[in-house]
């Protein structure tokens, strides 16, 4: 089938190269064109496992093309996924200033009948305005419309495993030819006729993906109601850790032990610096602003956000507690990116981190794997480092941000002789407390037992 993307994001590239990896023609459009210029010099706009090579086996196929014509992708494609951006406004509502422009973009310039599939997150009923704009600017008597809401759960870091093995994909449709051109697009997945993008064979047996066919309105609300419950998830685990900080117990046994009961699972049960990306800070604020305009009581949303933003507060705290005053201290952030895997920057919690230490005259050093580039849009003037032991060099603490594996690697007796004064205040739980102490350090983790607990735990057992 031919298929057009508006929008070469995390969501649209990804999208896009592995709709073409399943033996699609495509053709991605954005209006940014720098973005198309980087993609048709082989490179990437953003970092994410397997899709480099992915985006230049289809492109060296000819099922994969990028143009800075939104007009031809337009006319190209007869389905069209709109993959546009819906950041949050000041009130928490989605901006669909870009969804309006891509309607309009598709009305104007469509010569046939098209499949015009939201793939972007979306409040509910978005679907009808997009129906009724379609209508209305509609150019071309021989352009008809159907709308179609398919909503993306792809996760950053493992996104391109995530689209082409997926537990679920969901399509929410107004009409049965709709609903057969989006079995048709999804055949090859549904059916797991697809080879593994690191291996280039087909991945072992699993389950197959569960197809969801629902109306457009469920659809958009879908997306929106599992970002929001998984937020909710994380705040709650945070809780817990404060508690057992207060009450010197273990956070990482208490989870582990949820985690084990079927009814909960263990996914997103990690305590640490709270929910970032650009996911789950703008879907829980739109759902808290859906459910106000439905007249539906939000507390329990609007609670876990606000436990969220105090986790930058809480774990300044444990600097301040640690190191008296920060002014002037010399302080490592080691990981940038919201979360591993990915260079996404947005919303990290890093950001507010580093933000909040300026503002206390910290001599700021950082290093990420992946998200160093980007970070120095926001902050030009700290100290990028070419290695975690350039970053411990001279420190008076090391702040753990971002859970990086590689980080678990490290020579941490090593990065201690570097260090000014051996403290590591860990915001993800990455390092073994007891480990860590056992080297030396002064080690902080987030609702793990304080350093005075461990050493009568450690009397106790000798």
């Amino acid at each position: 089938m031919r298929i057009a993307i508006l929008g070469c994001g995390y969501v649209g590239l990804v999208s896009g190269a592995c709709l073409a990896e399943i033996g699609h023609s495509v053709v991605c459009t954005d209006n940014d064109e720098s973005k198309i210029l980087t993609l048709n010099q082989g490179g990437l706009p953003i970092y994410e496992p397997h899709l480099k090579e992915i985006v230049a086996r289809n492109v060296d196929a000819q099922r994969l093309r990028f143009t800075a014509d939104l007009g031809e992708a337009v006319r190209y494609g007869d389905a069209v996924f709109i993959c546009v951006g819906t950041p949050p406004l000041q009130d928490g509502d989605a901006d669909l200033s870009a969804i309006d422009s891509a309607a309009r973009l598709i009305a104007r310039e469509s010569r046939s009948s098209k499949l015009v599939i939201e793939k972007s997150t979306v409040p509910m009923q978005t679907g009808q305005k997009l129906v009724r704009a379609l209508a209305i600017y509609a150019r071309n008597s021989d352009s008809s419309f159907s709308v179609a809401s398919n909503p993306e759960f792809l996760r950053e870091g493992t996104a391109v495993l995530d689209f082409l093995h997926p537990d679920r994909i969901v399509i929410g449709v107004g009409n049965e030819p709709a609903e057969t051109q989006l079995r048709e697009i999804y055949r090859p997945i549904l059916e797991q006729n697809v080879a593994c993008p690191i291996h280039q064979q087909n991945c072992p047996p699993k389950e197959a993906p569960k197809l969801l066919v629902t109306s457009i309105n469920s659809a958009e609300l879908i997306k929106h109601a599992c970002n929001s419950f998984l937020a909710v998830k994380i705040s709650y685990a945070n809780l817990i850790a404060d508690i057992c900080e207060n009450m010197d117990a273990d956070v990482e046994e208490v989870m582990q032990a949820m985690g084990l009961d079927p009814r909960i699972g263990p996914s997103f049960l990690r305590p640490g610096l709270g929910f970032g990306g650009f996911c789950l800070p703008k879907d829980i604020q739109a759902f808290i602003r859906l459910g106000e305009k439905a007249g539906v009581d939000v507390s329990l949303l609007r609670d876990a956000e606000l436990i969220n933003k105090r986790r930058i507060d809480h774990f300044l705290a444990k600097a301040v507690n640690s190191l008296w005053t920060l002014k002037a201290k010399c302080i490592g952030v080691l990981g940038l990116a919201f979360k591993p895997h990915t260079d996404d920057i947005r919303f990290a919690p890093a950001m507010e981190l580093i933000g909040r230490l300026l503002q206390e005259h910290v001599r700021v050093k950082v290093y990420d794997p992946q998200g160093m580039e980007k970070t120095k849009a926001l902050f030009p003037s700290i100290h990028y480092c070419a290695d975690p032991y350039e970053l411990a060099d001279g420190a008076e603490a090391l702040m753990i941000v971002t859970e990086w594996d590689c980080f678990r690697q490290l020579d941490w007796l090593r990065i201690k002789s570097l260090m000014q004064r051996p403290l590591i205040i860990d915001g993800r739980n990455l390092l073994p407390s007891d480990e860590m102490r056992a080297m030396g350090f002064e080690y902080q983790g987030v609702g793990i037992p304080t350093a005075e607990a461990w050493d009568m735990k450690s009397r106790a057992a000798s």
